[in-house]
């Protein structure tokens, strides 16, 4: 293998492979693994630096001197492509593939093209239009006008990609649209469920993979990568919110604050939790060959999460975290066995359970303080229960989600490692070249 490229052709192809996971969704400890593996396979001694906007490939040993920089945001969420590059890597380490052809694929796979974009306008409509079930909507009506300012959102998104690079313009749009759609509902008598109509086409906006990225990315006390992850995602809120407030002024219309309604029944919430599920599936451009495992794993926790908030009354934070580390335990292990990276399966599963709608009742409160002088203590109130809950439910999801993911890699790692540590203790000779690092 080492014949067929010199070691700066090497490493740059190493560097291209960990680019490709990292800025299409890959989490940052499997982009890490998956590139020393590459690294190992080629016969180099690296190790890979990972910041917000590079990647740095750093020689060791006899390469020490080797040092390559690479720009990369993780804006992306394409699991086609992480899975496609992992698929690569492992064929080269088995020797399936020749380095040369290893190398063409993946810059194959850099470049592969992204659901079309009639699917992910129907996912879009179907995924928005399960949320509206979800939450309790009323008339078919409502729930009409929710996929089609859903889906008329989605084409927009394609269409304003093409116009600029900008990651905070497409939600932006998409939500003013909404926001308008909803508004014009209200006025003409269309719907007087103003609040679904203009939320759950927001919803389906919300970056609930890089919030868990960045949870991930915390918890493993990368604290500069995680804590940029997490800020992305909040300013992608924050250009969802004032898409939507901005939609509704133009009409003078307003998201009521006001409590949130109660459940529907269990059978709706896990049937149509599942088509929000493989909405977020396509969405994430996930290989149709995946998709089973995350519908069925995140209808599961939907159901328990029902039975926990309907029957034992915890609540969405609990209901959230009991979901989170039943699709945690079972996608663990499921991912390892069958080589799916865990956030093509694990993140579409629980995403619909973003606090979406908390997030947006209190930035409509907020647009209403300030308004006029004096704000209403109810206002005030429910504003802050909102964004408390919001926030909650979001840690209650990377606690369940993560542990278990956390927890079971470290045990299968130690249990793989003991072989190798009692083959060289006896002598065989057997080595490891190289010894991946991720550092923020």
């Amino acid at each position: 293998m080492k014949a067929d490229m010199n070691i700066e052709e090497r490493s740059a192809f190493v560097l291209t492979t960990a680019k490709a996971l990292f800025v299409n969704g890959q989490s940052t400890e499997q982009t890490a693994v998956a590139a020393g593996r590459l690294a190992d396979a080629l016969g180099l001694r690296t190790r890979l630096l990972v910041r917000w906007s590079e990647l740095a490939l750093l020689g060791d040993g006899a390469n020490r001197a080797l040092v390559r920089l690479e720009g990369a945001e993780p804006t992306g969420i394409e699991m086609d492509r992480v899975a496609s590059a992992m698929r690569v890597i492992d064929k080269l380490a088995a020797g399936h593939l020749k380095p040369e052809e290893a190398r063409a694929e993946i810059e194959t796979v850099s470049h592969a093209r992204p659901a079309p974009t009639w699917l992910f306008a129907l996912a879009a409509a179907a995924g928005a239009a399960a949320m509206s079930v979800i939450f309790g909507v009323d008339h078919f009506a409502a729930v009409s006008l929710i996929a089609g300012s859903a889906g008329m959102g989605a084409l927009l998104r394609r269409g304003v990609a093409h116009l600029s690079e900008n990651v905070f313009l497409q939600p932006l749009c998409a939500a003013l649209l909404a926001g308008v759609v909803g508004a014009l509902a209200v006025r003409y008598q269309l719907s007087s469920s103003l609040q679904l109509v203009a939320l759950c086409p927001c919803m389906i906006l919300m970056p609930g993979a890089h919030l868990l990225n960045g949870g991930l990315d915390l918890i493993r006390s990368r604290i500069h990568l995680g804590a940029a992850r997490i800020l992305f995602a909040l300013l992608v809120v924050v250009a969802i919110a004032t898409g939507l407030m901005c939609g509704l002024g133009l009409l003078g219309a307003n998201v009521t604050v006001e409590p949130a309604r109660a459940g529907v029944a269990f059978w709706q919430d896990v049937i149509t939790a599942g088509i929000a599920i493989a909405s977020y599936s396509i969405f994430f451009s996930t290989p149709l060959r995946m998709l089973p495992w995350p519908v069925a794993v995140g209808a599961l926790a939907h159901a328990l999460r029902w039975c926990v908030i309907a029957g034992l009354g915890f609540g969405p934070i609990g209901g959230a975290f009991v979901a989170c580390l039943t699709a945690g335990v079972i996608l663990t292990p499921v991912a390892r066995r069958l080589r799916i990276p865990f956030a093509a399966i694990g993140y579409a599963s629980v995403v619909p359970m973003t606090p979406g709608v908390y997030l947006f009742r209190m930035a409509s409160g907020l647009a209403q303080m300030t308004s006029g002088v004096g704000a209403p203590a109810a206002l005030v109130d429910a504003t802050l229960s909102d964004g408390v809950v919001a926030a909650a439910v979001v840690l209650a999801m990377c606690i369940g989600l993560l542990t278990p993911k956390l927890v079971l890699d470290g045990l299968i790692e130690r249990a793989t490692r003991r072989p190798a540590i009692a083959a060289r203790t006896q002598g065989t000779g057997a080595t490891s070249h190289t010894i991946p690092s991720a550092n923020s």
